[in-house]
């Protein structure tokens, strides 16, 4: 046994931690030194969507004990930060297991603290937190949600005043509060009179916001052709996209029944997420029994999106990401423009790992794409650091998107409801989302995405992805399926070095553990540690041109090819 993770082990016998957690510990300590090592060889770390573990006792576990701990030292940062206030925080919590029980811990803590709580008193999606913050002028927003992660893990999310996740600086500041801390620091001591429960109002505030945002009343009379499937995914999008879609005029709403209750176990599928096409089996067997335009599922916290749209012989297909990205941000810059809105200060954001045809689609109309880090509290932040500049809309590759800025956050809630309106809008004009797909791959070259993970668990797989990294580092690619590397961006040293000549030039994105090696024919390969599970991400975009929609069977074979070169390249 290793001396320094036993002594932190022992330290959980001390009567800081209640008798059911030293059993648990003295239990591991004496049967199960392998899953010992696990729990304590590190403290859990916040990554780019907040801190996700998996549930249990010990300090690289999710627990009452290390949830406490983050809002102890979140709310000595507060009164801090915010002196000569009484700080106020809303906080939201998912269908998970436990989820519930936790949000009320952490709430006792920050009210133990003196710090005015708004918890919602049943679950809600995540981006209605984001909205609540700004809603209710708090400082501060937390959300426990592990995502789309398996059913074992949970999670603890934190946004600040504005409403988006926590970013520079703010974020090393609260982890340096917190890791200064020793758990008997931790305040359970609920002061029951600083937390107020909070539901319909938010609720109402929330609905009308996204109708605002995301609907077009051009459409009023187009819904009743429209067909949807929606599944939540027994997540929490069921307690406010129903009712979303029906106060925009949708009546044709069909929700796959297994998968309408919240349950943390995700008993219908294997993976609560909708990037997996196999999460939304059940919502395409049932599209295909209504005859259903559109297919959309949710994943657990209602953040991403996943949707299956018929092409153009009538059979339902998945889109990623980077595609419906592209699809509504298109259609939010035409509505935008045609409607007289632009000043010329408008812009879009995406991220360095998403489809470049973003850069090429808002450049088309004269608008700026900011592009920021991996995960959507980047996206976030371009809003706050351009106030003079208007937010159209922006996503990432991972499933998520965000309409205006009325939410900080990823938001699967108006994101549906604007692809419901894509759908609507192009079946009226005899069109379809698929086609507008199509033809924006036509005007603007037909990009092509791929996104393969490789999970490497627990204290050695840690090492091996660092290596891996360290590996494409130092002995760098010249070379990928036939095509010249002619740059390399290493966003943990900020450098951008273009191969031919050595000249290196800074990178102004905050550092990462990213990197992305250009090539001369246009393809992209981007090498990515996960900051909140155990793997690593090869994100591939290759792209060609298409002269006209009779091309792009050829093309796509092409550019499969390409991709399936570069993967068996990398040996994945």
């Amino acid at each position: 046994m290793n001396p320094e993770i036993n002594a932190k082990a022992e330290a959980w016998l001390s009567p800081t931690f209640d008798e059911t957690t030293q059993k648990e510990v003295k239990k591991l300590i004496e049967q199960d030194s392998e899953e010992l090592t696990e729990s304590f060889y590190k403290n859990l770390e916040f990554g780019t969507g907040g801190m996700r573990g998996i549930m249990g006792v010990g300090t690289n576990r999710i627990n009452k004990y290390t949830l406490g701990k983050n809002t102890q030292g979140l709310s000595n940062y507060l009164k801090e930060a915010f002196p000569g206030e009484t700080p106020k925080v809303a906080i939201a919590y998912d269908c998970r297991n436990n989820s519930k029980e936790l949000a009320q811990v952490v709430a006792d803590v920050f009210s133990a603290n003196d710090i005015k709580v708004y918890l919602f008193s049943d679950l809600r999606p995540t981006p209605e937190l984001s909205f609540a913050v700004k809603h209710l002028d708090c400082q501060c927003g937390i959300v426990l949600t592990a995502s789309h992660n398996p059913p074992e893990y949970n999670g603890y999310k934190v946004y600040w005043q504005d409403g988006g996740q926590l970013v520079p600086p703010q974020d090393s500041e609260i982890v340096s509060e917190i890791e200064s801390l020793d758990y008997s620091a931790v305040n359970f001591d609920a002061k029951k009179e600083h937390i107020t429960y909070i539901d319909k109002d938010v609720d109402e505030a929330f609905i009308e916001a996204s109708l605002e945002n995301g609907s077009f009343s051009e459409l009023d009379k187009h819904r009743d052709d429209v067909t949807i499937v929606f599944t939540p995914l027994h997540g929490t999008s069921v307690t406010i996209i129903p009712d979303v879609l029906e106060g925009a005029g949708y009546k044709n709403v069909h929700i796959v029944e297994e998968q309408r209750k919240p349950d943390g176990n995700f008993p219908t599928v294997k993976s609560p997420n909708p990037e997996e096409p196999e999460a939304l089996k059940m919502a395409l067997d049932l599209a295909e029994e209504k005859g259903a335009d559109i297919v959309i599922g949710t994943d657990p916290d209602c953040d991403r999106l996943g949707i299956a749209v018929r092409d153009n012989s009538g059979k339902l297909v998945l889109l990623n990401g980077n595609q419906t990205m592209v699809v509504m941000t298109d259609f939010l810059l035409e509505n935008y423009f045609a409607n007289n809105q632009a000043k010329g200060n408008e812009f879009v954001g995406s991220t360095i790992v998403s489809t470049p045809m973003m850069e090429t689609l808002a450049k088309s109309y004269d608008v700026e794409c900011k592009l920021g880090l991996t995960g959507f509290k980047w996206i976030a932040k371009m809003i706050v650091d351009y106030p003079k500049q208007q937010f159209i809309g922006g996503g990432e590759e991972s499933f998520g998107f965000m309409v205006g800025d009325f939410v900080r956050d990823k938001d699967a809630v108006t994101a549906t409801l604007l692809a419901c309106e894509i759908v609507t809008k192009a079946k009226s004009e005899g069109s379809s989302f698929f086609k507008k797909l199509q033809d924006l791959y036509v005007k603007h070259g037909f990009f092509k995405e791929d996104l393969t993970s490789l999970v490497k668990k627990g204290i050695s797989g840690a090492e091996e992805i660092k290596q891996t990294m360290i590996d494409l580092r130092e002995n760098p690619l010249t070379t990928i399926n036939g095509e010249k590397i002619v740059q390399i961006d290493d966003y943990a040293s900020s450098k951008s070095l273009k191969v031919a000549t050595g000249e290196s030039t800074d990178i102004d994105i905050p550092k990462a553990n990213v990197l992305i090696y250009h090539t001369e024919q246009g393809s992209r390969i981007a090498a990515r540690p996960s900051g909140t599970e155990p793997k690593i991400k090869f994100y591939i975009s290759v792209n060609d041109t298409a002269e006209s929609l009779d091309d792009l069977n050829k093309v796509e074979e092409k550019l499969d090819a390409k991709i399936a070169g570069i993967l068996k390249e990398l040996g994945i």
